[in-house]
């Protein structure tokens, strides 16, 4: 099964009618699925429609994960979503019900297509065409997060080899179905030289298997400035998860609203399709709200059901729509004849199908072929030497003098290990500290075999539970341990900054 493939397109073509779970969300979500709907029947799309409740509302009636059992049987029957906006609490409150349903779907690729509609919306950049390819499973969306003494709080970021490379080639082979010249990865590697750092290696590994398409790396705070300031130098821009998010939100505002941007996830058999933005609990219920992000996502889904022929008509009558004027609150400008609400546009959409616009250029979808995503090379397995070497071990210490901490650390320490620094916030503050550093209640201990323990094999797991059993005895808390390993002799674990 081609990622870009339903069950049901797979089996019965293009002519069929297709079944699609909707689900209308939180917020503006009711009013702009409801004219998205509206402008997909008027279109005569083939879609049979399952309602399902996912959301706000689901949590509140004591379902934790946001998704009724209903909706997922419904997701597993038409492997299809087409989603409104949900609401996601910020700083506290349930897990965002988005992340679990790309996470639980397998929806690896979150794909944000950005163009601006010049003259007709406001903008700076005319020239704006860029698609955003975001990883969408892992990276610091993997919401692992703890409180770990009464001052600090982590987040575990994730990257993995086999997502990053999934991600990548998926970008690539974008690139080429949609006949575009070039692909920019943006990571933070000079900082994060060993998560981002796998991102950026994979990238370049696998543009080599790409030599039509340009291919180049950016970090990604003057890559966000630059899309910001001159995204036509961008084309296809691939990015773990949380970056993924920040840019194609910049890019979607740069270009004249949040409010006009789609996006598709995709998945080995599963995909969802949505509004890049959020629920805009502020607006809800007033009619005010732009469904062009909905409709864009509902366009994209169609052409990914093979439909392009309705996709086309759909998108053609929305341009249409914005070329006469039309507008809602967040694209008024020069060119606008009338301010409309969410209702009024949709009807604007309806009453144009079948019209092409004029001046903006026309979609040609009706011929479009589904992307059929090439096989990901096999990677040639190599056996890996693992190495435990060492452990982190982080401390609760309300005592905030490095000295003394150092001195408790090394009175307790068995003979089979030495002490090598200490950090806090990650950095060196003993030995050889500064009095300036500011520190926490959050230490972390770094520690290698002795040369006692190095004569008995070196590091093991009874010797980091030595190691944890001495401290502990001595009264200090430990409240994490990292292994420290090497891979094929290389460190598998950072340096202290300051080391």
């Amino acid at each position: 099964m081609n990622p870009t493939d339903t069950p049901e397109i797979a089996k019965v073509g293009t002519a069929a009618r297709v079944a699609v779970s909707v689900c209308v969300g939180d917020g503006i979500g009711p009013e702009i699925t409801a004219a998205v709907l509206e402008v997909l029947k008027a279109a005569g799309a083939r879609l049979d429609i399952e309602t399902v409740e996912i959301g706000e509302k689901v949590y509140l009636q004591g379902v934790s994960s946001g998704i009724s059992d209903a909706a997922w049987a419904s997701l597993k029957r038409t492997r299809l979503l087409l989603k409104g906006p949900l609401t996601t609490p910020q700083g506290g409150g349930y897990k965002s019900v988005n992340v679990t349903l790309r996470k639980t779907m397998g929806l690896f690729a979150n794909v944000r297509p950005v163009a601006t509609f010049h003259p007709f919306v406001p903008t700076m950049h005319p020239e704006m065409n860029v698609v955003i390819v975001r990883e969408n499973e892992e990276d610091l969306y993997a919401g692992i997060e703890h409180r770990q003494t009464t001052d600090v709080t982590q987040c575990l970021k994730l990257i993995t080899e086999p997502g990053t490379r999934k991600i990548v080639h998926y970008a690539f082979e974008y690139a080429r179905h949609h006949g575009r010249r070039k692909v920019t990865c943006f990571t933070k590697d000079n900082i994060m030289k060993m998560t981002d750092g796998l991102f950026h290696r994979i990238f370049d590994e696998i543009a080599t298997d790409y030599p039509e398409i340009a291919a180049d790396h950016m970090i990604v705070d003057i890559g966000a400035a630059r899309l910001a300031a001159r995204p036509g130098k961008f084309d296809v821009i691939v990015a773990p998860n949380l970056y993924g998010d920040i840019i194609s939100d910049i890019a979607a505002e740069v270009a004249g609203s949040v409010g006009l941007a789609g996006s598709a996830n995709i998945g080995d058999t599963i995909a969802m399709f949505e509004a890049v933005h959020g629920s805009a609990p502020d607006i809800a219920g007033r009619d005010m709200a732009n469904p062009s992000g909905m409709l864009e996502a509902a366009v994209q889904m169609l052409t990914h059901i093979g439909q392009g022929e309705v996709a086309e008509n759909v998108r053609n009558a929305w341009l249409a729509t914005l070329e006469d004027g039309i507008h809602t609150a967040d694209i008024v400008g020069e060119f606008t004849t009338r301010k409309v609400g969410t209702r009024a546009f949709a009807e604007a959409i309806v009453a144009r199908m079948g019209k092409r616009p004029v001046k903006l250029p026309a979609a040609a979808l009706a011929q479009a072929r589904p992307m059929k995503l090439a096989p990901l090379a096999p990677r040639t397995a190599k056996p890996i030497e693992k190495r435990l070497v060492g452990v982190d071990i982080f401390l609760d210490f309300a005592d905030l003098r490095p000295a003394l901490l150092g001195a408790r650390i090394t009175e307790a320490l068995p003979r089979s290990a030495t002490l090598k620094f200490i950090t806090n916030r990650g950095v060196k503050v003993w030995p050889h500290g500064f009095d300036e550093t500011f520190c926490t209640n959050h230490w972390r201990s770094r520690f290698m075999p002795s040369e006692v323990q190095a004569e008995h094999g070196g590091a093991n797991d009874a010797w980091v539970l030595a190691i944890m059993q001495s401290l502990a005895a001595s009264g200090l808390e430990v409240i994490k341990i990292e292994k420290l390993y090497t891979f094929d002799g290389e460190p598998g674990f950072a340096q202290a900054q300051g080391e």
